[in-house]
């Protein structure tokens, strides 16, 4: 195997494994910051050695092995090995003797663990988020300043913070309970959405999806739903990751390319996943009368998963249902979102309105949509020759390459048009 694929190949298998590792590691030490940086030891291993090896048979499990033998090391080091370690010790080794199939029945809730305990409340809302989608989701510091439409040295110094307070609060690794986790949960509730919305339209890379993240934000969500029943935004959240994961396998074509929600082949659309986010729905609409922002949101998507066709979607109660979620959760970018629905319902014209009002958003000066949106509803209104300039300005702010790719493309086609235009 080329130098090139391994390096892929080890990528990939630490967007997969490192929450899993850095949780199971964290449970070992007791410290996040510490067990982070042990995990990345592994991964360094990992660089050094195969592609001299060659990759084995299972790479998670041989980075688990290898990290939890630095665990052992620094435990060692710092005097805190005790007959437990010891035995774990050698349990390791009997494992290493035979394969690297080392198994932790205990991870999934190591990862779990891991949101609660990066959610402490002795760190601040913003550093905890920060952190847990770098731990858990595995998001490089770029994709967590996009997400969070901050910059990049920000959002390094709030991880940075938010480990130093919870090493310094000694937080002990644990689920917590009663009204802690009621606590937390707003948090915790924020950065399992924003794992998936990195999986659902990758903010940078070759590939507009990352399936692992959607996987891995959908398996959380679900398990949250288990251990807080009557909590109506923890459904709302699962029905909306359900609703929005029904669309995937449509969202690209066969060369990994974009698709247009207009264009999109609904029957590739997963009929089994919009069964569960709508009972979802039903439920957290059950549990209490006024619907918070993800039940919202899960409306929403709702009436997509719904309808037959664009032209048969409910555009006026998508609209209206923007418009309350603007009511609790003020954001440009939802505003942005219900221009789109406003465009559809009531015309192009009247969509344009509300996106103009929303360029001078100091949010919004980078963001790649809010010029693709500007693009989409001028190609509507035949000025297509302003479609093309915002088309080719978001396609500059964009850091996805298929995302890039679709909007240069939709760029030239505005030429096309307006010649075509000119000669008749």
């Amino acid at each position: 195997m080329a130098a090139t694929d391994i390096q892929k190949t080890i990528s990939a298998v630490w967007r997969i494994e490192s929450a899993r590792i850095v949780g199971s590691i964290a449970r070992m030490v007791g410290d996040v910051g510490t067990a982070e940086e042990l995990a990345q030891d592994a991964l360094v291993a990992a660089v050094e050695q195969w592609p001299r090896d060659g990759i084995p048979d299972n790479p998670g499990a041989w980075l688990m092995t290898a990290a939890k033998r630095r665990a052992i090391d620094h435990l060692r080091r710092n005097d805190l090995i005790d007959r437990k370690h010891v035995e774990l010790a050698h349990e390791l080794d009997l494992h290493a003797t035979h394969d690297d199939t080392d198994v932790d029945t205990s991870i999934d809730d190591d990862r779990l663990r891991l949101i609660f305990i990066a959610c402490h409340p002795v760190v601040p809302a913003d550093g905890r988020i920060a952190l847990t989608l770098r731990l858990l989701g595995g998001l490089t510091t770029q994709e967590i300043a996009r997400a969070f439409l901050a910059t990049e040295p920000a959002i390094a110094q709030r991880i940075v913070r938010a480990k130093k307070t919870l090493t310094d609060a000694n937080v002990p690794f644990e689920t917590p309970g009663g009204e802690a986790i009621a606590e937390r949960l707003p948090a915790v509730l924020e950065v399992i959405y924003l794992i998936f919305n990195e999986g659902y339209s990758a903010t940078a890379g070759e590939h507009l999806l990352r399936p692992e993240l959607c996987e891995e934000a959908l398996r959380l969500g679900r398990m949250l739903t288990q251990l807080l029943p009557k909590e109506a935004e923890v459904a709302g959240l699962a029905a909306l990751m359900e609703l929005q994961a029904s669309r995937l396998r449509a969202r690209v074509d066969a060369h990994g390319a974009p698709v247009l929600l207009a264009d999109q082949d609904r029957s590739r659309w997963d009929r089994l996943l919009i069964r569960r986010g709508i009972v979802a729905l039903e439920r957290a609409e059950r549990l209490v009368p006024q619907r918070g922002r993800y039940t919202l949101q899960a409306a929403i998507a709702a009436c997509h998963a719904q309808a037959l066709s664009v032209e048969a979607t409910d555009w006026p109660r998508i609209a209206q249902l923007y418009w309350e979620l603007l009511g609790i959760d003020p954001s440009p970018v939802i505003e942005l979102n219900r221009a789109v629905a406003v465009a559809m319902a009531y015309g192009a014209e009247l969509g344009l309105q509300i996106v103009d009002q929303l360029r001078d958003e100091p949010a919004l000066r980078d963001y790649a949509l809010l010029a693709g949106v500007r693009g989409d509803l001028l190609e509507r209104l035949g000025r297509h020759a302003e479609a093309r300039a915002e088309f080719e300005s978001a396609a500059a702010q964009s850091l996805n390459e298929k995302e890039r790719e679709l909007l240069l493309a939709r760029a030239r086609k505005q030429t096309d048009k307006g010649l075509s235009i000119s000669s008749v």
